[in-house]
């Protein structure tokens, strides 16, 4: 057997696991669902517990529920017996990780949590195993073989529990109403932040750099404004300062072919009419969206009196590092 034969053997094996997991879905998903969102509203927390491999997907959950607002954290099940356990708060809801759902370590644990207040949702294989008789909720992740040759290390049975946390936490998400500008909240650094909590009026180019001309100007004189502000494109206003057209050294390619009089012609009758435009409270992720679908290279940014205050130029996005 090749290596790619072997992969591919693996990523069947794995693919094949999560369909007979996903079979297995039933209101108890719903109910562990429901579970967790009254625990946030009341200002609880979800704890994480599991042992080696578990544990390790584990803090992925844990990672994950609390980035989309589902507050989480990861409980060692060894030093939780040494003082880690007063992290537990009546209220709090326990997801207890074990394929097996026979983990020595986590079910000595068990004593401990059930003296407080709280709910036990466990994710395991085991549905008839000693942690699901001690659950509240049980999510089965069984799984028809693990990928690896001698069925031994865990593979497909972490994998089907990382999927299960994943659908949990993206159901919770739904559940709560959690929006986009929520996101952005929990992820103010990086390109996600940048992106979600950018305004269009914080990245647009304004003042000399943001050409604007009367529809009456000359093209000839057009194009010295374009040219002081080193842009590609000049905003065209009517008297009232109104957004009426859009010109650009594209269009001025294009005119001059067909038009031996262009330079003396007003803008007017050469502009592009009702140009793509867009808010300057607008979110920047906007504007990228906009690029991205109307293939244009700048963008004018307009009031909400529809009066251009200024442009955001493609070659600007990535300095801003919101693409």
């Amino acid at each position: 057997m090749t290596h790619l034969v072997h992969a591919r053997k693996v990523f069947d094996i794995e693919l094949a696991a999560l369909k007979a997991v996903r079979a297995q879905l039933d209101n108890s998903f719903a109910r562990a669902v429901e579970m967790i969102v009254e625990a946030v509203k009341r200002r609880s927390k979800i704890i994480i517990v599991g042992i080696g491999k578990s544990g390790n997907v584990g803090q992925k959950i844990s990672a994950t529920l609390t980035s989309t607002g589902s507050p989480s954290v990861v409980l060692n099940s060894v030093d939780a017996l040494h003082g880690d356990v007063g992290i537990v708060n009546d209220g709090d809801v326990i997801l207890a990780l074990s394929y097996s759902g026979e983990s020595e370590e986590l079910l000595n644990l068990l004593p401990a949590l059930k003296r407080f207040s709280v709910k036990i949702i466990s994710v395991t294989g085991g549905v008839k195993s000693s942690l699901a008789r001690h659950s509240d909720i049980v999510l089965n992740v069984h799984v028809p073989r693990e990928a690896c040759p001698f069925n031994l290390a865990p593979t497909a049975s972490t994998t089907a529990m990382l999927v299960m946390g994943d659908a949990l936490a993206m159901a919770v998400l739904q559940a709560r109403g959690f929006k986009q500008s929520d996101f952005a909240k929990y992820h103010p650094s990086g390109a996600i932040g940048r992106a979600m909590l950018l305004r269009v009026g914080d990245i647009m180019r304004t003042g000399e750099r943001n050409a604007i001309a009367r529809e009456e100007l000359a093209v000839k004189e057009a194009l010295f404004v374009m040219t002081r502000a080193k842009s590609g494109s000049l905003s065209i206003v009517n008297a009232r300062g109104k957004l009426t057209g859009v010109f650009t050294d594209g269009d001025f390619r294009r005119h001059m072919a067909a038009n031996e009089n262009l330079l003396n012609q007003p803008l007017k009758k050469v502009m592009t009419p009702k140009p793509i435009c867009i808010c300057e409270n607008a979110l920047a992720v906007e504007a990228l969206k906009i690029f991205n679908e109307r293939n244009i290279d700048d963008l004018i940014v307009v009031n909400a009196k529809r009066e251009p205050v200024g442009l955001v130029d493609s070659q600007d996005l990535p300095k801003l590092k919101i693409m």
